[in-house]
């Protein structure tokens, strides 16, 4: 058994997804996918367009065999984070390889320059504090030193989002001695971040969600970038519920959440640093959108992915105390949905799988699953009731998603 291993979010499953699935397999020559998948709440500190549920669903239906739950405290963090719990998980679940994509296309240049900065790990670390100090973000002062390290040597470009990501992948399967052998494909056609469509058939998850967000046609301008499968669950859920998620739909419970806050409980919110809180009392009294706070909030020490991943935890209230104790390595595995071959595959692991395995939360308890839980709640909130009513108890209604795949 070829068991391959993928890091992933899906908002929403496309087809430079689908394009990256299969380049995956091909490389890997796996006969089994298995996907670490973010939650309702993602790494750049943003809602998921429609929910974990449906998401799994997309996955499944175009070639992954089992979709596991990325720990909120995992998913909503920097990349080196992100990466520790994820690979952790693959790793637990007995994966030989994680395929990632990535803006450079090649595996030697992220394996050079994880051994590189590994051996100079201490000088690395002194270099990134001695650029924050000079009030440049942490991402900033990241590439700042890894720049004035490496000097001339021709080394991983990491000023890239997806290089990024991909160079933190590799340093997790170092640091955690894991046996996953990592790959990398080569993005194709759109850029992360780009905003617009620009091939015939391969666009951005940013593109496609703003699309969604600002067209009265949106299915069918969507429709040539995405499978079928994701079309049809786009449209279901929107039909359903009324809506799709974004930080707007939030911003009255953002706004509520930090006016009956003081400022000391403001301040053990989890990433409010450096007086940060003064900023956010200030300027949420004078802002009427979502959009509207960031750009009044967001300077050169505080990046826009940060401040959403701030105004995430407050709205979920998650606290400094709570993620005080937090490991490099994810406690449980949290089972979202499988086909036919992911649950044989399953099975004949399971007795060999070091960390528990939960398909039903009310049979397991751990704090870092009651922030999980918390944050489905804060996620469903925006629902009007009785559907409302009816989400909230998703986390222990829904079981795992069976996919009988032709």
């Amino acid at each position: 058994m070829n068991v391959l291993g993928l890091i992933v979010e899906y908002n929403p499953f496309h087809n430079g997804h689908l394009y990256h699935l299969k380049e995956s397999v091909k490389k890997t020559n796996a006969n089994v996918v298995i996907a670490v998948m973010s939650g309702n709440f993602l790494q750049r500190g943003e809602p998921s367009i429609i929910s974990k549920w449906k998401r799994t669903e997309m996955a499944l239906l175009n070639g992954v065999d089992l979709v596991i739950e990325l720990p909120y405290v995992f998913a909503t963090q920097k990349a080196e984070t992100f990466a520790n719990g994820a690979v952790s998980i693959l790793d637990a679940l007995h994966c030989d390889s994680l395929c990632f994509g990535s803006e450079s296309g090649e595996i030697n240049p992220f394996l050079q320059t994880t051994q590189f900065l590994l051996q100079h790990q201490i000088e690395y670390d002194e270099l990134i504090k001695k650029h924050v100090q000079t009030g440049v973000s942490f991402p900033k002062a990241l590439t700042l030193a890894f720049q004035e390290l490496a000097g001339d040597q021709e080394i991983l470009d990491l000023s890239l989002p997806n290089n990024i990501l991909g160079f933190h992948y590799v340093s997790a399967i170092y640091k955690q001695k894991s046996k996953i052998k990592p790959y990398t494909v080569k993005r194709s056609s759109a850029g992360y971040h780009d905003e617009t469509f620009t091939s015939p058939t391969i666009a951005s998850a940013t593109s496609i969600r703003k699309t969604l967000f600002s067209s009265e046609s949106e299915e069918l301008k969507i429709r040539n970038y995405v499978p079928p499968e994701t079309l049809e669950r786009i449209n279901k859920y929107k039909s359903e519920n009324t809506l799709l998620h974004n930080w707007e739909s939030y911003f009255q419970y953002l706004k509520y959440s930090i006016l009956t806050m003081s400022k000391e409980e403001i301040q053990s919110i989890y990433e409010v640093e450096e007086g940060l809180e003064n900023r956010i009392l200030k300027f949420i009294i004078q802002s009427t959108s979502f959009h509207e706070l960031m750009e009044k909030l967001k300077s050169k020490r505080y990046t826009w992915t940060r401040l959403q991943r701030v105004c995430t935890h407050i709205l979920t209230n998650t606290t400094k105390q709570e993620m005080k104790d937090i490991t490099e390595l994810s406690p449980y595995i949290r089972l979202l949905g499988m086909t036919e071959k992911g649950q044989k595959y399953l099975n004949s692991i399971k007795k060999d799988v070091p960390i528990p395995l939960i398909s039903k939360v009310s049979s397991f308890q751990h704090p870092l699953l009651d922030i999980d839980i918390r944050a489905s709640y804060t996620y469903n909130m925006i629902f009007q009731e009785p559907n409302r009513s009816l989400r909230l108890q998703d986390e222990y209604t829904t079981p795992p998603i069976r996919i009988l795949r032709k």
